[in-house]
């Protein structure tokens, strides 16, 4: 039985967008193991995101575990180091769904990230057939290769990253272009344009992020941030976000170490 019954992991992450769900990612920004997404998928996770632009991964270490992520039901996506056909082409041949423009701030960029991320006529992806992008599964008639082809550009996922004071400002033609699928604000490094760094909730970070926002509802595209807590969350799906990058693994780890030497040093001879 498939774990993902509208057709493939890239459609059932945008349909669960579509249906109003909230969606919780988990990232890896090191520890790129299988093992990790069997324990994220165990953990509930809903989709899981590779940062490929800060860190490095094996290139084997990253394909075996963008596979491990779509059988254990969660769609894969990831950040292109940069926009290059050949990054593009790589991760999604490795299995990732969808793939995240880092410092996206032009239209232009966006539309060619597409034309990368899409076959011809939508774009110009070279096809590259029987790999982890279609689970090693072959078409059914290597004639008729177009249905094949449309199948999957049904399944690649376009995220733009908005992240810059640039960015902010041509961000009505960043959203409304045609192809976007989900918009994500990274507070990071805007807080540090908007000239507060570091601080998330600050009113001159929150509200051009809110206005990013009501762009994304206009343009009927799914918005995601990352957020100072639960608390903080909640604020942000009262005001319309979809889904959120929460923590990696370093900080799963960290969080659980440090909980677990507090737990022992209450202990008393």
């Amino acid at each position: 039985m498939s774990l993902f019954p509208e057709g493939g992991p890239g459609r059932h992450l945008k349909a669960r967008l579509a249906a109003g769900e909230v969606l919780v990612c988990a990232m890896v920004a090191e520890y790129a193991r299988p093992s990790l997404m069997k324990l994220y998928s165990q953990a509930g996770i809903d989709f899981v995101f590779f940062e490929y632009e800060h860190a490095y991964f094996s290139p084997t270490a990253l394909s075996d575990t963008v596979l491990a992520a779509r059988d254990s039901g969660m769609p894969p996506i990831a950040k292109t180091p940069q926009l290059d056909r050949q990054e593009v082409a790589k991760l999604l041949e490795c299995g990732v769904i969808g793939i995240q423009l880092p410092r996206t701030e032009s239209r232009a960029q966006v539309e060619e990230l597409r034309s990368y991320m899409k076959f011809p006529p939508a774009g110009t992806r070279a096809a590259a057939i029987g790999l982890g992008n279609s689970d090693y599964s072959l078409p059914d008639d290597l004639r008729n290769l177009q249905d094949w082809m449309d199948d999957q550009d049904a399944e690649t996922t376009l995220i733009v990253h908005i992240e810059t004071r640039l960015a902010y400002d041509n961000a009505d033609e960043i959203v409304g272009t045609p192809g976007v699928d989900m918009v994500y604000v990274g507070p990071g490094d805007f807080s540090i344009e908007m000239g507060h760094p570091g601080q998330y909730d600050h009113p001159g970070v929150v509200g051009p992020t809110e206005d990013i926002l009501e762009l994304c509802g206009k343009h009927g595209v799914p918005f995601g941030t990352s957020a100072t807590g639960v608390e903080g969350a909640q604020r942000w799906v009262d005001k319309g976000a979809s889904f959120f990058l929460a923590a990696d693994e370093l900080g799963f780890i960290r969080r659980g170490a440090a909980r677990l030497v507090e737990d022992y040093s209450a202990l008393k001879r």
